[in-house]
């Protein structure tokens, strides 16, 4: 059964990334959201830091995978392991600022897909390196099952075709993990994932994006013309498996959504808490003996937006410790996305409205949480989708039943 408390043995981890955020991100934030696209330096020997801390095996604040050991899976017991570890740094992470942890060197969403699906030989070859995610298309948002880049085998190499956008550390990054299809007519079983490495021939940086928030991370757009891949660079198998699907791939978002509800967690931990500071120099009071209809309406509101932030949090957790207990955890990854995304939005707005004029500033940083709370509701499946999932799993439906 999962304990709700910070694991023992997380809490040294949890304190670390606290000090690093508020020592290192806290400081830079507002530097970097308003210097956009320029890259945030500082944080090259940070993750340095956190590359020690992953390669422990104890996990840190940045991307880890789903990986699965027959061995382990055998074993009885329960484990909090690197997702969890994950979870609890990122939360603290992006307290202090979700956009540079975006930045942050080597700790991208490619790299999670890579952890997740990559063979032996691939984590070897690819497991140091810096690797965005390029999922989405001009014509294909959400569903991403009507991906259109296509990826044809010529001899030793597949040669890919096709337009993404909106990839975070699209241009920093050493490498995109590119989703593409093998054959369009086979449907989603078709789609596999592509390690491309920056400087192949034929692929382009087109673009940079211009963002409301999250403003430190690079959003790029790519384009892929006849561009030639190692067939070695293809994640999983490439064999076409119709009545699997493309589960291989879609595990990625069994680890990357958990991370996303994280980011939002920690969001919105930092808009009620610079809320709950503002309030008391205001003299209102919160007082979490009383029931709220007989407090002041702003400390009523906060304890409301307190509850909504709880929930997410204990979502949060328990689709990672899922993932390090060996067990299906699609369904709650989809409903801690879903419901950590709604309410970061919902929280740091509200928190904007009961901070007054002094949160609409830049006094304050939490004019700046409410933009960056907005992308963490979109990324990584929109709220919409989760909430699609979520009722296919409930209801045993497929989406072909259920769209």
């Amino acid at each position: 059964m999962i304990n709700l408390e910070v694991p023992a043995k997380a809490r040294a981890l949890v304190n670390q990334a606290y000090q690093a955020a508020a020592e290192v991100f806290r400081p830079i934030s507002r530097k970097y959201d308003r210097a956009e696209h320029a890259y945030p330096s500082e944080l090259d020997m940070f993750a340095a830091l956190l590359d020690g801390l992953n390669s422990s095996g104890e996990g840190g604040a940045g991307a880890a995978g789903v990986r699965r050991d027959e061995k382990a899976d055998k074993k009885s017991g329960n484990r909090n392991g690197a997702n969890m570890n994950v979870a609890l740094g990122t939360i603290e992470m992006c307290w202090g600022d979700v956009g540079l942890l975006l930045s942050m060197p080597r700790q991208g969403l490619g790299n999670a897909a890579i952890a997740s699906v990559a063979n032996e030989e691939q984590l070897a070859r690819f497991g140091k390196i810096w690797a965005a995610m390029a999922i989405t298309e001009p014509d294909c948002g959400s569903d991403s099952a009507a991906i259109n880049t296509t990826a044809r085998l010529d001899g030793d190499a597949y040669v890919l075709n096709g337009e993404k956008i909106f990839v975070t550390s699209g241009e920093r990054a050493d490498a995109v993990v590119v989703w593409a299809t093998l054959d369009k007519s086979k449907g989603r079983a078709a789609i596999k994932s592509f390690v491309v490495e920056k400087g192949t021939p034929g692929f382009e940086v087109v673009r940079l994006e211009h963002k409301l928030g999250i403003r430190a991370s690079d959003t790029a757009v790519l384009r892929f013309d006849n561009c030639r891949v190692p067939k070695e660079n293809l994640l999983g198998t490439p064999e076409i498996d119709t009545k699997k699907g493309f589960a291989g791939v879609m595990q990625t978002f069994d680890n990357t959504r958990p991370l996303v509800a994280a980011m939002a967690v920690g969001v919105a931990r930092a808009a009620l808490e610079e809320t709950a500071r503002i309030l008391a120099e205001a003299g209102v009071t919160v007082d979490y003996d009383k029931p709220a209809h007989h407090q002041h309406a702003a400390a009523a509101t906060y304890l409301e937006l307190e509850s909504d932030y709880e929930s997410a949090y204990l979502l949060t957790l328990e689709s990672a410790w899922m993932a390090d207990n060996r067990k299906p955890n699609s369904l709650q990854a989809s409903m801690a996305k879903a419901k950590a995304g709604r309410s970061v939005v919902d929280i740091t707005l509200r928190c904007v409205e009961l901070a007054g004029a002094l949160g609409y500033t830049e006094e304050s940083l939490l004019e700046k949480w409410s933009r960056d709370a907005k992308i963490l509701d979109i990324f990584e499946g929109t709220q919409q989708i989760q909430q699609l999932i979520v009722a296919r799993r409930l209801l045993g439906k497929s989406s072909a039943d259920l769209k």
